[in-house]
């Protein structure tokens, strides 16, 4: 394998999204679906490309904070997830909610990682919303000009 792919394991809660957006690329949205910025479809949008030696990932997370955010590899399956509790939520307000959608900010997004990235060689930074990662491909995995010789 040699790009990198979103890994989804089959379940019925993300079939049921995935059968979601499908209908709703095709007829639009309806006003009675679930937005994917809802408390129940919250994952970050993410943009991804490689380069000779490294492949590169940026999430966009605003709101999140570094503190927030939880970066994983296990198996060659790379999973960012973050788990935000709001302040208003440890603390009775007094104030009599019509709808609370603010409470609690969830995600989790996994990506299969290709045999030739180096999961030992991730670096992560993040500043102002913007999550990237650079994951470094193993040096043998690495393309080589091989000449030919007199």
């Amino acid at each position: 394998m040699k790009s990198l792919t979103l890994h989804r394991p089959i379940e019925l809660g993300q079939t049921m999204v995935d059968i979601n957006r499908f209908m709703e690329s095709v007829f639009g949205e309806s006003p009675f679906s679930r937005s994917q910025s809802g408390p129940e479809g919250l994952y970050p949008r993410v943009d991804i490309h490689e380069t000779n030696d490294a492949y590169h990932i940026e999430a966009d997370l605003p709101g999140c904070e570094e503190k927030d955010i939880e970066l994983a590899i296990d198996s060659g399956v790379l999973t960012i997830q973050s788990k935000k509790e709001f302040e208003s939520e440890k603390k009775n307000d007094g104030k009599n909610y019509i709808i609370r959608e603010r409470q609690l900010d969830v995600f989790s997004r996994s990506f299969k990682l290709p045999d030739n990235a180096d999961s030992e060689n991730i670096s992560a930074t993040f500043k102002n919303g913007l999550l990237s990662l650079n994951i470094k491909k193993r040096a043998e995995a690495q393309k080589r000009v091989i000449s030919i010789g007199k």
